[in-house]
């Protein structure tokens, strides 16, 4: 039986997405050969404050972003979901729509990877995908075994690949990491400039840029709304 093409997820609260999000999924879409990558821009997040910018913008600057890519595909549900949002549920719900041992791969920083034992039901959430954490500059997980908590670290040894091919072949239970072009981007830095009247050009999709100015969002009267700490590429 042939192999079934592994389908790629990317979370998070995409409050701006930049041009980091969209080079991570392009990465390790040619690294895996993914059938597609869903950009599931999170609903409610259950560990930080309600995004900046509103569901619907955060979906239109999502849809911008990956214009012109056939692979990229945006995908609303948790946007569409009441409660608050877990990326167990999200894969739960994402794999009901896929062939049984169809290989999903879900893309995370190294910042978020670290925080995982307090995910909703993470260990389940191991067996039903794999992982790629990207090393984002300043970031590997490698390199911090002893910040890991050790029911982590334990996970983490026993389910770590050296390269990410077994993830291609694997329906879940697999994690890799993959160090990725170094564009020291983030969200909050991001908000930053466009509240300080810095240009952020070159840093996300003109696309995406021309939104924000359209519709005035990050403006300094909004300083101080939603999450002010470093922008994941994945969420709880």
């Amino acid at each position: 039986m042939p192999a079934l093409p592994p389908v790629g997820i990317l979370g998070g609260t995409f409050d701006p997405i930049h041009n980091g999000h969209l080079r991570l999924a392009e990465e390790v879409a040619g690294l895996l050969d993914l059938k597609q990558i869903r950009f599931i821009p999170t609903g409610t997040p259950p560990h930080r404050a309600q995004p900046a910018a509103s569901n619907a913008q955060r979906a239109e600057m999502v849809r911008l972003a990956i214009a012109g890519n056939p692979r990229f595909v945006m995908d609303d549900r948790e946007l569409m979901r009441a409660g608050q949002s877990y990326s167990f549920d999200t894969v739960t719900e994402l794999r009901a729509t896929l062939p049984a041992r169809t290989p999903v791969v879900l893309m995370m920083g190294a910042d978020a990877f670290l925080s995982l034992p307090g995910w909703h039901r993470w260990r389940e959430l191991l067996e039903i995908c794999n992982i790629v954490v990207a090393q984002r500059p300043g970031y590997s997980v490698t390199s911090w075994e002893s910040a890991l908590a050790p029911e982590l670290w334990e996970a983490f040894s026993n389910r770590s690949v050296v390269n990410m091919q077994p993830l291609r072949r694997s329906p879940g239970g697999r994690i890799a990491i993959h160090t990725m072009t170094a564009l020291d981007i983030s969200a909050s830095l991001l908000r930053s400039q466009l509240r300080s009247g810095v240009s952020p050009r070159y840093l996300l999709p003109d696309a995406v840029l021309e939104y924000i100015h359209q519709n005035r969002l990050y403006s300094i009267e909004d300083a101080g709304i939603g999450n002010t700490g470093p922008q994941d590429a994945c969420h709880p």
